[in-house]
């Protein structure tokens, strides 16, 4: 008996079509204009979010529009026309996350099926115009990347929040995923000890101490079981390592508090003040946990404390820009798209 040969197929066998994938790189939000009107209505968006005041209820409310939003927004105006990007009328955080989007999107140009898009948790472009914006090209998938190292329940969950909150309104859904936080990501580490490196090489002097300053939170949200902290703490300790650096050294603080209730201490402003206090002349400042420059680092870091630093006795103060739109930044970024999306492309 003889076997049975098989027989070739002369019919071609198209490859199966891929699904557009969408990537929405979101940041944390920014005023539409550099005015008290702008600043007011983001306030407003930002503070009532239960993620970021927990406390919602009727006290709170009588003090964010009793006194908050009658007093705050001109100041913080005037903070915002001192970084504010004059040429495309719109804050550095929106410029920067703009870029990093358009840079993503060619670093990854070999996929054509991949749409990049970005968005900001409050304020505009919102994440349901990027949301809409993606389906709109086809995405069955998305990828939503909180553009947050550090992970906590007052930026990357909010985002999470509100993308499924957008979703929820949808009889079609897209598929989502969320990018981890990257806290001690070895492309992360690399990227910010190389830029602290190139900056210290940069400046005429050489600084006693760098402080690792990250926004700060209040300490309750922390003891309720938020990582924010140990991740923080992760994240420097990486860093020491890397740079050879003792706590001495590389200090570990967190800026931004709001309110009188307790937050992560120590306190980036008290700490530049008691350098300076103690007799220390020069200092660098990072922060590791901004994915881009935004008001809390080009004005409360780059303005406030160093006036503050030099206020007490300290006269060379330096602060480190965040990675940006680099090309070192966009690595870490690119690299966690490409992670996150194995199995979509």
């Amino acid at each position: 008996m003889t076997s049975a040969v098989p027989i070739e197929s002369t019919v071609s066998v198209p490859a199966a079509k891929l699904p557009h994938v969408g990537v929405l790189l979101v940041n944390l939000g920014t005023p539409d204009t550099a005015h008290a009107r702008g600043v007011r209505v983001y306030l407003k968006e930002f503070l009532s979010d239960p993620r970021v005041i927990e406390n919602q209820g009727l006290v709170w409310k009588l003090i964010l529009n009793g006194i908050i939003l009658r007093t705050r927004p001109r100041a913080k105006a005037r903070d915002y026309r001192k970084i504010w990007n004059t040429e495309r009328d719109e804050s550095p955080l929106k410029t920067i996350t703009r870029a990093q989007a358009e840079k993503l999107a060619r670093g990854i140009a070999g996929h054509d099926h991949v749409e990049v898009e970005w968005a900001m948790r409050y304020g505009n472009p919102s994440i349901k115009v990027g949301i809409d914006e993606l389906m709109a090209r086809g995405c069955e998938r998305i990828l939503v990347v909180p553009l947050y190292p550090q992970y906590s329940a007052a930026t990357s969950a909010t985002v999470c929040d509100e993308a499924f909150r957008v979703l929820s309104r949808l009889r079609a859904q897209p598929t989502l995923r969320v990018t981890p936080p990257y806290y001690d990501s070895p492309d992360y580490i690399e990227a910010i000890a190389t830029s602290i490196e190139a900056h210290l090489a940069s400046l005429p002097f050489k600084p006693e101490r760098i402080v690792a300053s990250f926004h700060g939170m209040p300490k309750e949200y922390v003891d309720k079981g938020d990582p924010y902290q140990t991740q923080c703490i992760a994240t420097v300790d990486a860093l020491r390592k890397r740079l050879g650096l003792d706590a001495s050294k590389l200090l570990l603080t967190f800026q931004s508090r709001f309110g009188r209730a307790e937050w992560l201490q120590p306190y980036t402003d008290k700490t530049v003040e008691q350098l300076a206090r103690d007799g220390i002349k020069r200092i660098a400042v990072v922060m590791p946990g901004f994915a881009a420059d935004c008001l809390e680092t080009l004005e409360e870091i780059a303005r406030e404390n160093a006036e503050i630093f030099k206020h007490h006795g300290g006269e060379k103060f330096s602060a480190i820009p965040c990675l940006n739109d680099s090309d070192a930044g966009m690595n870490v970024i690119t690299q966690l798209v490409r992670r996150e999306l194995q199995g979509w492309i």
